[in-house]
């Protein structure tokens, strides 16, 4: 079974997700990083012992930081700080969703700045080992000393209070650490602050939200290509001189993906004729998939770069310097970082789902193309995709209000010594909505263009779109007469979350 050591300095977003999703993964604290862990405590209890007064080891926290705290309530100062930040609110996180935060959370104190004992970091790794996930509430942090509410239901936990799942099933913290075999951690100076300060929430949903984004991508390009047919488009638009001219590396991978999808199509050799097909380009939404689509990818490589940074930094307050014997405060915590590269996300997979649904309106539309109306053999009588394309538009204009951008708001908080927040975690949880909409969207395209390519049959689309088109008809049949299609939908929309749809392009066969 494959061990993950942990270096506070090495994590990568494919280990993430070996962790995140897998039972058998086991992570531990790296010897190295144990040793850089073991100095920074040192350098805490040599502040205690001289009684230098350091925020957070014995002060206050946020407006009562200029409190200081004797030596014989250290221990119940970090206690106290646990119990009090715990007022989450709303639907707990997923399962996957904590073993992320957990994961990153001990990655991070891995790093040595924190100065907390190596017991704090082997706990996180345990309880990630024997499936002890804590209930995190997903509301309640705005994203300015870090995801303070959250992380602290997740330390609840660590001393023994709060609520877990142990192997499924929901105790009290302490009872959930018992069956694991495990025991509550006592808290000593500093340790409180250190689980508490840090964007890990945010991030760990951020990250699993930018695996999505990533599938997204490719499932626009393989559901666009079969549209694109279906409506007797051409990849025209999609040559390589055209990208070259406007070299964006995104756009480039884009027109090449739907240049390989479209290759061998029968129906776009059917209507090469100028004269027997007088249209000069396509629309906008199949003619400038490489640039819309390409901007998307764009987009998801910048805010990689900013996640992947971010999963190996320090981000608690104050951090520990033991080569310089230094404690800093700082502002490591604040997720403006993460809040303005979740609210871009966001952004471009609501462009996502906005262009598949315009696809989807011409597809069903009377008005343009030889179709029939509505995708239905049958018009009048049944009405076919009409109301699939109202639920595609409902979404997608759904999207336009989620992409709202969380990260230019703020709110002061902490008697107004936390006076300007990045509302990281609202824009963490938009996100998740914009790509569950997204998903749904491209679903009900994939279903559309697949009943358009029906009508020009036995004419069909490309060799490698085609493997999409016999993957959805296998599980979905063409529709004849009227039948709710929320049921094709589900299906549709699980082929796109699944990476199904996509993984026609990674597995060209």
């Amino acid at each position: 079974m494959k061990t993950l050591h942990l270096t506070g300095h090495t994590l990568t977003l494919q280990e993430f997700c070996e962790v995140v999703n897998s039972s058998r993964a086991k992570v531990a604290l790296h010897p190295k990083a144990r040793a850089r862990v073991m100095a920074s405590r040192r350098l805490v209890e040599s502040i205690l012992k001289k009684g230098t007064a350091v925020y957070g080891v014995n002060t206050g926290f946020g407006k009562l930081s200029d409190r200081r705290i004797p030596a014989s309530d250290i221990q119940q100062l970090q206690i106290n700080l646990v119990r009090s930040h715990a007022c989450g609110v709303g639907d707990p996180l997923s399962e996957t969703e904590v073993r992320g935060i957990m994961l990153l959370r001990a990655n991070v104190l891995a790093k040595g700045y924190s100065g907390v004992r190596p017991a704090v970091i082997e706990l996180l790794c345990e309880m990630l080992n024997r499936r002890v996930h804590p209930v995190i509430p997903s509301k309640g942090s705005v994203g300015a000393s870090g995801d303070l509410a959250p992380l602290a239901h997740l330390s609840q936990v660590m001393i023994g209070e709060g609520e877990a799942f142990h192997k499924g099933r929901r105790h009290n913290g302490h009872s959930a650490l018992s069956h694991a075999r495990l025991r509550p951690l006592h808290l000593e100076a500093k340790e409180g602050l250190a689980l508490l300060n840090g964007t890990q929430v945010m991030l760990a949903i951020g990250l699993l939200s930018l695996v999505r984004a990533k599938v997204l991508a490719d499932s626009a390009d393989v559901v666009g290509a079969l549209t694109l047919d279906a409506l007797e488009g051409t990849p025209d638009a999609f040559d390589t001189k055209i990208q070259e001219a406007r070299p964006h590396h995104g756009q480039a991978i884009s027109a090449q993906n739907l240049r390989r999808l479209n290759a061998g199509s029968e129906i776009r050799e059917s209507h090469r004729d100028a004269r027997k097909d007088p249209r000069v380009q396509d629309v906008y939404s199949l003619r400038c998939m490489p640039q819309v689509h390409g901007a998307v990818r764009d987009t998801i490589d910048f805010v990689s770069n900013v996640f992947e940074i971010e999963m190996n930094s320090a981000t608690d307050n104050p951090l520990v310097f033991p080569k310089t014997g230094e404690v800093i405060s700082g502002g490591n915590f604040h997720g403006q970082p993460l809040a303005q590269a979740l609210d871009f996300l966001a952004i471009a997979i609501a462009e996502l789902g906005a262009i598949s649904e315009r696809r989807i309106e011409r597809l069903v539309n009377p008005e343009f193309g030889d179709l029939p109306p509505f995708l239905t053999p049958h018009p009048g009588l049944n009405s076919g995709f009409m109301i699939a394309q109202v639920t595609a538009a409902a979404l997608a204009s759904e999207n336009k209000v989620l992409a709202h951008p969380a990260s230019v708001d703020s709110i002061p908080t902490s008697g107004n010594k936390e006076d300007h927040v990045s509302m990281g975690m609202g824009a963490a949880l938009k996100l998740k909505q914009i790509l569950t909409n997204c998903e749904t969207i491209l679903g009900i395209e994939l279903l559309a263009s697949a009943q358009g390519l029906d009508f020009l049959a036995p004419k069909q689309t490309g060799r490698l779109a085609r493997r999409a088109y016999h993957s959805l008809r296998k599980a979905v049949p063409a529709l004849g007469a009227d039948r709710s299609l929320a049921p094709d939908i589900a299906v549709a929309t699980q082929f796109i979350q699944t990476g199904t749809i996509a993984g026609v392009l990674s597995n060209p066969r």
